[in-house]
């Protein structure tokens, strides 16, 4: 009976004394952190200093780099930006971010250097009391997978869209992902539990007017930021939309007929942008692109060329306010577009 107290005690001094263990090594990494990047001190030297060895040091400063105290940015010396991203810019009107990649990478390698690039530029984009729209996809999930921590104050990650089928519920690979965009930067998750297509319009417009859906849309009215990639028939890397059982051959089929080349979030358009005829769209879970339009700061993250007349869609219909894309992408974008 009196072994209790005295195993809540350990307990209690348990959790207290690892506590104290990740202050005091975050508190290293932060010391080794300014030693080595702001006072140009070598890794020996600061093994020293700290009286620990070289391998601790290394990785005290891969620590200082995955929980954000430090942020690497390259700059051109020549401009603030690359030529090409300018060339972005001037044509399509969006903040251009393009990543190196080289030719000899295959699609998933790509994509994950894209996914590091970008998860390096969202985070200084996040803010607290900000209200983030994520959307799910093969894109967004290799992106969540590399964000670094920062600390917010009361802010929301909401889903963009549904994700059940009638294979699955589709939870476990949203939620996941809205995870890790939660954790990363200490955001309370909103998750939007129904299918990421209804079989008709009319269920919709009856599940739009109740209360615990109403709630979910108002949240993504508010939106400061969405996140999102470009889905594609005929990517590298499918598109989860497309491969993972959420359309069948009739839609598969409608899509081709009305000339669509992509989508954003479940909702459809052509290469000039349009949409609003579709009838998928009426019954697709995802934000109405033209509320869509009216978020802040729209951040589209696209990997591979075979995205492209997807991606060209998403800029003809004014999605994006910032894009992400691979060096061989950026390429095939700008000389396949005129003034």
């Amino acid at each position: 009976m009196n072994a209790s107290p005295k195993d809540g005690r350990s307990s209690s001094s348990a959790h207290s004394s690892t506590r104290e263990s990740a202050r005091s090594r975050s508190g290293d990494a932060l010391r080794a952190a300014q030693m080595y990047y702001l006072q140009d001190l070598t890794m020996n030297a600061i093994a020293r200093e700290l009286q620990t060895s070289r391998s601790t040091v290394s990785r005290l400063l891969s620590l200082a780099r995955d929980t954000g105290l430090v942020e690497i940015q390259v700059n051109n010396p020549a401009h603030r930006a690359p030529s090409l991203e300018n060339e972005i810019r001037r044509r399509f009107g969006v903040e251009a971010h393009v990543v190196p990649v080289s030719g000899t990478l295959d699609d998933s390698e790509a994509l994950d250097r894209v996914a590091i690039q970008a998860a390096r530029t969202i985070g200084p984009l996040v803010d607290s009391n900000a209200i983030i729209g994520v959307a799910w996809g093969s894109t967004l999930s290799a992106v969540s997978q590399h964000l670094t921590r920062k600390s917010t104050h009361d802010s929301t990650i909401v889903q963009l869209n549904g994700a059940g089928n009638t294979q699955t519920t589709g939870i476990a690979y949203a939620s996941e992902i809205l995870r890790r965009f939660g954790y990363a930067y200490g955001a309370r998750v909103e998750q939007f539990p129904v299918p990421a297509f209804f079989d008709h319009a009319e269920t919709k417009t009856a599940m739009w007017a109740e209360r615990s859906v109403l709630r979910i849309l108002e949240l993504q009215r508010r939106m400061t930021m969405a996140i999102f990639g470009v889905g594609s028939t005929n990517s590298g890397i499918p598109s989860h939309v497309y491969s993972g059982g959420y359309l069948d051959e009739a839609d598969l089929r409608m899509l081709h007929e009305k000339s669509v080349v992509g989508d954003v979030a479940t909702m459809f358009f052509r290469a000039d942008g349009s949409h609003r005829d579709l009838q998928i769209n009426q019954r697709s879970t995802g934000p109405n692109l033209d509320l869509l339009r009216q978020v802040p700061r729209r951040i589209c993250v696209v990997s591979g060329e075979t995205k492209i007349s997807g991606l060209r869609g998403a800029l003809a219909a004014g999605l994006p306010t910032d894009l992400i894309l691979d060096e061989a992408s950026a390429h095939l974008l700008v000389q396949g577009s005129s003034d």
